[in-house]
């Protein structure tokens, strides 16, 4: 099979959000948990600007997943199972967008608590920290939603591509359980935030697995000539 533009494109573009991805967060001077703490802002001031760019980095990540599924919707759309991929890759580009969206909660936060807490008495602190609680409260719900809506896509996605031939057996298997992996940790444990950091480091090498089995061999191909 011809390797074209459209097929370089959408390679390439999962490889550089899984580099931007993860490699954005584990430069990171700094990590956020899941709540911002009044510890974090003295740790993000220390390198405000690499930080800042640095998690720009990672945000922009989120943001080459959603072109990198919608190429890859696009360029599948001949696929027999497409009313599988297409609303797998609509799922998935929706808790992609709530996570980007969640990220930013944590970027804004971070340098800007930096300047509003500098120089504060523990009182104004702590009253600061009290104000965006409500805030910080509500982008948890907008993480959890965003992993499961991810996951729910990634298994309709991998179901088409599985079922479609559109890549390798292996690979499309591999997105299912991964998208399965992130619904059941967040549906099941309560104190999901911890036990879901594998699954972060797993999408990331599912995404840059995708971008090079799709460079090398292109999408749509037979499924016993990609093995």
């Amino acid at each position: 099979m011809k390797i074209d533009f459209e097929t370089k494109f959408t390679g390439w573009t999962f490889v550089f959000a899984s580099l931007m991805l993860w490699g954005g967060w584990m430069l990171l001077p700094h990590r956020i948990g899941e709540y911002i703490v009044a510890e974090d802002f003295p740790a993000v001031g220390e390198q405000m600007w690499t930080w800042i760019w640095i998690f720009r980095v990672h945000i922009f990540g989120w943001v080459a997943i959603i072109v990198a599924a919608i190429a890859l919707a696009a360029k599948a759309s001949k696929s027999s199972h497409r009313i599988l991929i297409t609303p797998g890759v609509g799922m998935l580009v929706v808790g992609t967008f709530t996570l980007a969206l969640a990220s930013a909660f944590y970027y804004n936060y971070g340098a800007w608590g930096v300047g509003m807490t500098e120089g504060k008495s523990v009182a104004e602190i702590q009253e600061f920290m009290n104000n965006i609680l409500y805030t910080n409260q509500y982008v948890t719900c907008f993480v959890r939603f965003g992993r499961i809506f991810s996951g729910v896509g990634l298994v309709l996605l991998g179901i088409g591509l599985l079922k479609g031939r559109v890549l390798p057996a292996w690979l499309s298997i591999f997105t299912v359980l991964l998208g399965l992996a992130a619904m059941l940790i967040i549906l099941f444990i309560p104190e999901y935030y911890e036990y879901y950091k594998p699954v972060f480091h797993a999408k990331a090498a599912w995404l840059l697995l995708m971008g090079l089995v799709i460079v090398r061999i292109g999408i749509g191909r037979p499924q016993e000539e990609a093995l």
